[in-house]
């Protein structure tokens, strides 16, 4: 950036919230020093999830810390570390999740701080593009699937198995030994699907949906969520006697549950929410995902790319509903 200091750096901030339009701009701010415990992360790719758009719009009523700098996940190289951080970590490639959780420093801006747990080191082969697709979807996704006991052998639903918790849900499955059955909204989403693994792709628009799923297993013992108000009734009718249902999101109006017919049916409901897992089951869960990146077990999603400056135009096209990932291109 022309006439920009060595300590300042280029960032996407708002002071308030609201529509991205009317709140967010890209400019030169104070670059990020290190603190106890922290690192400094030179930021290749900022990936942006549904969430970071929910928190910008404002229904989470998060209090700004004078601005706010968007995004949880990216990607990146260690420049700087902090007091307690060994030295050697200066120079490595990680992935970064959360970065923006109880911080203005998210990972949309050319540098970003967090805690040296929430930057994971990278293997040589993973991209920095696949990198930064992973936190909020991928370990939302091994937590879902694991956090109630191995599914080797078993048969799982994952509802939005295109989506980008969906997508990682069903090639952790996969990975994990289960059968993967996964729904969908229509026939490029379906091959989206079919490409991360699943065994059955089901459109959740035709009448005969559950007919297909019942077909295909008696006995689905996990499923991974994203619609609970939306898809309850599919759950149970695909459901046995100890079947896991996790939610981790929710749109629209808190759903009425039939209480009579989740006891009837013998299921068990967990809800999750990334930002409030206790550290051990975080940690866990994280440990899921840098394991199957080095047995090459999640692969890049279809991609679109947008520089630092046109943050405003990512954020309207996440909120579009995108086929596959956006990315913010700062390499």
């Amino acid at each position: 950036m022309s006439g920009q200091k060595s300590n300042e750096m280029l960032a996407a901030v708002y002071k308030k919230t609201g529509d991205a339009r009317d709140v967010v701009v890209v400019r030169s701010v104070r670059r990020p020093e290190v603190g106890a415990g922290q690192v400094r992360v030179k930021v290749a790719f900022s990936g942006i999830n549904p969430t970071d758009v929910k928190i910008r719009k404002g229904p989470t009523q998060r209090q700004i810390d004078g601005f706010q700098i968007p995004h949880m996940d990216g990607s990146g190289t260690i420049d700087a570390v902090g007091p307690g951080v060994d030295l050697t970590r200066i120079g490595q490639r990680v992935w970064v999740h959360l970065a923006a959780h109880e911080s203005r420093w998210g990972t949309a801006a050319e540098w970003t701080v967090v805690a040296q747990h929430r930057a994971i080191p990278l293997p040589d082969e993973v991209p920095f593009e696949l990198a930064a697709t992973l936190g909020v979807p991928a370990v939302t996704a091994a937590n879902c699937l694991l956090g109630d006991g191995p599914i080797a052998g078993q048969d799982v639903l994952v509802a939005g198995g295109a989506g980008a918790v969906g997508s990682c849900a069903v090639q952790l499955a996969h990975w994990q030994g289960a059968r993967v059955a996964a729904t969908v909204s229509g026939e490029a989403k379906a091959e989206m699907a079919r490409l991360a693994g699943a065994d059955l792709v089901v459109n959740y628009r035709e009448a005969d949906a559950v007919r297909q799923v019942q077909a295909w297993s008696s006995n689905v013992a996990r499923i991974v969520e994203l619609d609970l108000s939306a898809n309850l009734d599919l759950d149970l009718a695909v459901s046995m006697p100890g079947t896991s249902i996790v939610t981790y999101a929710v749109d629209g109006e808190d759903p009425v549950l039939p209480i009579r017919r989740l006891m009837t049916a013998g299921v068990s409901l967990r809800f999750m929410l990334l930002y409030t897992l206790p550290a051990p089951v975080l940690a866990a869960a994280v440990d899921v995902v840098s394991a199957a990146l080095l047995a090459a077990a999640l692969q890049l999603p279809p991609v679109q790319l947008f520089a630092l400056t046109d943050t405003v135009s990512a954020h309207e096209a996440q909120e579009a509903g995108p086929l596959g990932r956006i990315l913010i291109d700062l390499s």
